[in-house]
């Protein structure tokens, strides 16, 4: 299901993102955020495949433009993005789907990878959002999680040294301290990346030495896990 390039505000300035709606014309929204990559193929892909299961999905556009293919590049960008701004346009993309006609019901759900699934927690303390989804979230300064409103769902590699089965762990016994709706899930003979299904044919990441492999049965069952957990929470 193809979607298109939009403008959204951004507290000041503009804001881009890639739109994929459904074919119903209706659905409640998702903000789906790139990993250190950026926006790239894997990531409008995972919108595109929100809007076939009929979901509004915006993936907001931080790195304005750039995209890295090798990790050097990647933690280039990821340095280089202020904290701030990428606040500013993961904010305005839960606005703008706030006021979009097709987002129907008024829910919006949030979905990250690596660094967007630390995102996706962090948009969870800015903005009531009623659902948030982390892939293996690698997260900076620790955000506010009692600020958090909605449900949280996360997926966690078991051979992770970004975000580690450990530290998930420790996440969701805060989340529930704290009186949160958290599910974690750490999935068996798995790495950092998992779910990255584009791994094989745009970015190499034998060549590299990294550490990520992609793994159809964890990324099919983290998959269904996560629609069912959209299902449940903005319908």
């Amino acid at each position: 299901m193809a979607g298109q390039m939009v403008s959204f505000p951004s507290n000041g300035t503009q804001g881009q993102g890639y739109l994929a709606t459904p074919d119903s014309g209706k659905g409640a929204g998702v903000v789906v955020i790139q990993e250190w990559w950026g926006l790239n193929q894997n990531i409008k892909s995972v919108a595109e495949r929100l809007a076939g299961e009929g979901y509004v999905a915006l993936a907001p556009d931080l790195y304005k433009g750039q995209e890295a293919k090798e990790p050097d590049t990647a933690q280039k960008l990821m340095m280089a993005m202020k904290m701030d701004e990428a606040a500013r346009d993961l904010s305005g993309a839960v606005d703008y789907l706030l006021g979009h006609e097709a987002v129907e019901p008024t829910k919006i759900g949030s979905i990250g990878f690596c660094l967007g699934g630390g995102l996706s927690l962090y948009l969870a303390t800015l903005k009531p959002i009623d659902a948030a989804v982390s892939y293996y979230g690698v997260l900076g300064a620790q955000p506010d999680f009692s600020q958090v409103k909605g449900a949280v769902l996360g997926h966690y590699a078991e051979h992770d040294d970004f975000a580690s089965p450990d530290s998930a762990r420790a996440l969701e016994k805060k989340l529930k301290e704290l009186g949160k709706d958290a599910e974690f899930h750490v999935y068996p003979h798995t790495t950092h990346g998992f779910a990255h299904e584009f791994f094989e044919t745009d970015i190499d990441t034998e060549k590299m030495g990294l550490p990520m492999r992609y793994s159809n049965e964890a990324a099919e069952i983290s998959w269904q896990r996560t629609l069912d957990f959209f299902r449940k929470h903005l319908s």
